[in-house]
């Protein structure tokens, strides 16, 4: 399997990667290799990890500008794909739709090939998690239902689709998934076995809210009421050290308190405070592991007056203190 990244209007090839097809040799518990995406994309790296069947990737940079990459793939796979900061748009002959994605969003990806182009719509931060599975491995998950059907006899007659064609929203089970693979600090076979569980975990979430999740919402609601729930997410985003109240933040989006909570639960499958407790306590998580910033710090960095309670909210969500993940690194 072989991979090629070209940089604009298709004038530079940056990078040609070239994969075995299981991903990785047999006997290796696992393989890592980190690119730097200063050339072509923007300041940051982009991490992959591959054991058999699987691969991993990671991406982090910073956009200067709008930008557009081309790929070009004969790789056959399954993407769980997460868009986690940033958006983006990609445009394929072989999808018969644009794949659209804005941060907190995520989907399942078949694509036998991908010749087409990404753009990242804007100056900005952009995060993605991407894991790539073997059709047959997904066949061993994959529940009943006429939807699933539909998505095998695409696989079946090798046409490349998405599972659905509506994003859901990432949630914080997810999330916390998701910040468990970024971050994981196992090395050797448990590592591997950390990995692999994780990820079929969070297969799982995604196929159970796909089969849970009534579609109708994302085509039912009006669409300048979803840029304000985007707005209000984007203002969250922002500002974690800010005090805000519902009726607050609804005001500052053009929209009225109940509209804002029901809104917001239906798009992003939570609630507005539940979203906000988790990006504080996943940034603090980040701070925390980079060890440039003492608690105390980071605690009044994501709006808390009182370390203490900095600490017991942590706890509470990661299940350890600060001060434990601390001394680990």
């Amino acid at each position: 399997m072989r991979t090629k990244i070209y940089g604009a209007e298709l004038e530079e090839l940056v990078i040609e990667v070239d994969y075995p097809d299981s991903f990785v040799t047999p006997g290796a518990a696992y393989y890592e290799k980190e690119y730097s995406t200063d050339r072509f994309l923007g300041e940051g790296t982009y991490k992959e990890t591959f054991f058999e069947g699987i691969h991993i990737g990671y991406g982090d940079f910073l956009l200067s500008k709008p930008t557009v990459a081309y790929f070009d793939t004969d790789m056959e796979t399954v993407e769980m794909h997460f868009a986690l900061g940033g958006l983006s748009r990609a445009h394929s002959p072989h999808f018969p739709q644009k794949l659209s994605f804005n941060a907190n969003q995520h989907n399942l990806i078949y694509a036998c090939g991908f010749q087409g182009s990404v753009e990242w719509c804007a100056k900005e931060s952009v995060k993605l998690l991407e894991i790539n599975i073997q059709p047959s491995y997904l066949k061993k998950y994959l529940p009943d239902g006429h939807l699933f059907d539909l998505f095998l006899e695409s696989i079946e007659r090798k046409q490349s689709t998405t599972i659905t064609p509506h994003n859901y929203p990432i949630t914080p089970q997810m999330m916390n998934l998701i910040q468990a693979i970024i971050h994981c600090d196992r090395s050797g076979h448990f590592k591997r076995m950390f990995l692999e569980s994780s990820i079929i975990e969070l297969l799982m979430l995604q196929l159970e809210q796909i089969t849970n999740h009534d579609c109708n919402v994302f085509c039912a609601m009006d669409k300048q009421h979803q840029e304000r729930l985007h707005a209000a997410r984007e203002i969250l985003d922002q500002q974690l050290n800010a005090t805000f109240t519902l009726n607050s933040l609804a005001q500052q989006v053009g929209t009225n308190e109940f509209a804002l909570k029901k809104g917001f639960k239906e798009l992003f499958g939570t609630t507005v405070f539940g979203y906000w407790n988790q990006i504080k306590m996943q940034e603090a998580r980040m701070l925390l592991t980079e060890g440039m910033m003492n608690i105390a710090e980071i605690s009044s960095r994501i709006g808390y007056k009182n370390p203490q309670h900095f600490s017991t909210a942590f706890k509470k969500y990661f299940g350890y203190s600060p001060s434990e993940l601390k001394v680990r690194y």
